[in-house]
C-alpha cells in the first residue's frame, strides 16, 4: 500500500514536473495496488484519465502514441535544460537517461486512441 500510495504521489507530481514522468509511476501504483488494495487498484482501473491508459498497459503493453510523444517531447525539453544547468561531468546524464527511456518508449506497440 505505501509504495502505491508513494507512486501514485509522484504521478501526480510527475504532472507538473517535466523531468518525472507520470505513466510509469501511475502504472507502478496499480502494480502495487494489485497486491496490496483492491478497492484502491479499482479506483485507479476506473479513474477517468489514467484508468485506460492503465488498462491498455495491462491488456496489451501498449501506451497511446500521443503520450510517447508527449513523454518524449518533455524530456527533450527537459534534458535540453538539465545540460544548461549541470556541470560539465553530469551534464549529459539526465540526456542519456532520457535517450534510453524514450527509445523503450517508442518501441512499445501502440495503444488505441481513447475514443
Amino acid at each position: 500500500m505505501a509504495g502505491g500510495f508513494a507512486a501514485l504521489l509522484l504521478g501526480f507530481i510527475g504532472i507538473f514536473l517535466p523531468l518525472l514522468p507520470t505513466t510509469p509511476f501511475i502504472l507502478l501504483a496499480a502494480f502495487c495496488f494489485s497486491n496490496g488494495s483492491p478497492r484502491w487498484e479499482r479506483w485507479l482501473l476506473t479513474h477517468p484519465r489514467f484508468g485506460p491508459m492503465t488498462r491498455q498497459w495491462r491488456e496489451h503493453r501498449a501506451v497511446p502514441r500521443r503520450a510517447k510523444q508527449l513523454a518524449i517531447a518533455m524530456m527533450t525539453v527537459s534534458s535540453v535544460g538539465c545540460w544548461w544547468v549541470l556541470a560539465h561531468p553530469w551534464r549529459w546524464m539526465p540526456g542519456l537517461c532520457c535517450l534510453a527511456v524514450g527509445i523503450w518508449l517508442w518501441r512499445l506497440p501502440d495503444a488505441a486512441p481513447r475514443p
